[in-house]
């Protein structure tokens, strides 16, 4: 289990997080959700061990995350930032291999290369193998840094490692992103967490979100405004209170999934379901 307890985050006279608790358990996926400025992006930091908290504490499985050995951490937990830059003119395979660093002695080898070629087929760039990184698009770069982190967690099949103890962590991985990837890139992330790894990502959809996650965090201003199963947490006064809009969120007879629709005027149309 991925576990931040009562996280604080302090700068200046301003608190960025205010005592959240959040945790992600193994074949589940989390989601994070709130407007820009509400803290999202400085709780991961916190929960991946880039920033450390001015108050709480993170354990990853049960053990305090400053307590792990920094390549033993580096095999179980992976981090997407939100702007993973790159001026060498590698090749995408050859940053996607940075990812299998951590498992690797001085030469890859036929495991290395397969966890790598696997991840770049999850994500839709094995046929950008040799193509220079700098050269390729925004988007084609956030799936190449995604196959890396993939790559990085990825369980050995000939010693038939288990998913379970792996963490996946990603900051708003559809930045760039045209409709169809962002849903092949979230279906990666989905079908990890069936395989039993826990997987936390941010997201500014709340229909990305609902989609795809098991549960959804919603901060404000720093603090949890609400948690839980997608069905219960999105709701039109919660899109009106924490986003300022105004919605309607379907709930279709058996589908647990809700969708919002967000209308441009005042007021949604009446016969919403909240």
């Amino acid at each position: 289990m991925l576990n931040a307890s009562e996280i604080r985050v302090v700068r200046g006279q301003r608190r960025i997080l205010d005592d959240v608790s959040l945790q992600v358990s193994s074949g589940e996926m989390a989601a994070v959700i709130g407007p820009n400025g509400a803290g999202k992006t400085t709780l991961l930091h916190a929960m991946s061990g880039a920033l450390l908290p001015d108050g709480g504490a993170v354990e990853i499985g049960g053990r305090a995350l400053g307590a792990w050995p920094v390549k033993e951490l580096a095999r179980r937990r992976a981090v997407l930032t939100q702007n993973a830059t790159l001026g060498f003119p590698f090749t995408a395979l050859q940053v996607v291999m940075i990812g299998r660093s951590p498992h690797m002695g001085r030469h890859p080898g036929r495991g290395d290369l397969r966890a790598a070629a696997a991840a770049m087929s999850e994500t839709g760039v094995l046929h950008l193998a040799e193509r220079s990184y700098p050269t390729l698009s925004g988007g084609e770069k956030q799936r190449v840094q995604l196959a890396r982190v993939l790559a990085q967690i990825a369980a050995d099949a000939e010693t038939a490692e288990s998913n379970v103890g792996r963490y996946l962590l990603l900051d708003e991985p559809t930045n760039n992103l045209d409709l169809a990837h962002q849903h092949l890139v979230l279906a990666a992330a989905r079908r990890l967490a069936d395989a039993g790894v826990a997987v936390l990502v941010v997201l500014h959809d709340p229909n990305h979100a609902a989609a795809y996650a098991d549960r959804i965090h919603v901060l404000q201003h720093g603090r949890t405004f609400a948690a839980g199963a997608p069905r219960d947490v999105l709701t039109s006064h919660l899109m009106s209170s924490v986003f300022g809009v105004a919605a309607r969120v379907l709930n279709e007879p058996g589908r647990d999934r809700p969708y919002v629709l967000i209308w441009p005027s005042a007021s949604p149309h009446s016969g919403a379901t909240h």
